[in-house]
């Protein structure tokens, strides 16, 4: 009895429709738990660059040393690095046009800016929605095989001459592996969301606040040229 009923011969033996169920519940665990070291990977990498750079910007360091230091990397700059080489990029180009005031100037380089806080953003946030999606939807399928083999149960008690434990009791225990594994997958994904959402939003608050602080500083750059010229 104690094979019989182990969860892989259960499994195993399980109808058509559960061990659909079981099939998808595997495959959404295995792409959650890639998404989660994947993003795990991710947002280190880009945190612990954007730490370092902030550190190079705020020691002191000339805006154009910067610029040829992010420059250097190829254009795989990433977090911090890739909002300020885009907004001094600009700064260059448009200081370039003698006409230009210093108002239209700062707007051009926020703008460049901007665009890349969002390409940021959304590089950090990718495969969050379907983080999202399979913690929202697993306990639900999870909980079709459990309903789809309670009811297999119950139909194949109602032909036998009689109702035993040992009659209903496998496609109870099947159903109740779906749940479980619907669980398996959900957990984990709702969590690993919850924390990297939060990560993402740390960052961006961090963006915007280095935004703001680069744009001041090139708009004093920009009203000495104005003087100047």
């Amino acid at each position: 009895m104690g094979a019989e009923l182990s969860p892989l011969q259960l499994m195993l033996d399980a109808s058509i429709p559960v061990k659909i169920v079981m099939v998808l519940l595997i495959i959404a665990s295995l792409m959650s738990w890639t998404i989660i070291f994947t993003k795990r990977r991710l947002l280190r990498k880009t945190a612990a660059a954007s730490d370092d750079f902030e550190a190079s910007f705020w020691s002191g360091s000339d805006l154009n040393t910067l610029y040829r230091a992010a420059n250097r990397e190829g254009g795989g700059s990433i977090g911090m690095a890739s909002i300020f080489e885009a907004g001094f990029r600009e700064f260059n180009r448009a200081a370039q046009q003698d006409s230009m005031s210093a108002e239209r100037l700062i707007e051009e380089c926020r703008r460049a800016m901007r665009v890349a806080h969002m390409r940021e953003v959304e590089r950090l946030g990718q495969s969050l929605a379907t983080l999202a999606t399979i913690g929202s939807t697993s306990p639900y399928v999870g909980l079709f095989g459990t309903v789809w083999g309670i009811m297999e149960s119950f139909i194949g008690l109602s032909g036998a001459g009689t109702a035993t434990l040992a009659a209903v009791a496998p496609g109870i225990a099947e159903a109740l592996i779906a749940t479980a594994m619907g669980l398996f997958a959900a957990i984990p994904a709702v969590i690993a969301y919850n924390r990297y959402a939060d990560k993402v939003v740390r960052l961006e608050y961090r963006y915007d606040g280095f935004s703001e602080e680069f744009a001041s500083i090139l708009t004093r750059h920009a009203r000495r040229r104005t003087q100047a010229s």
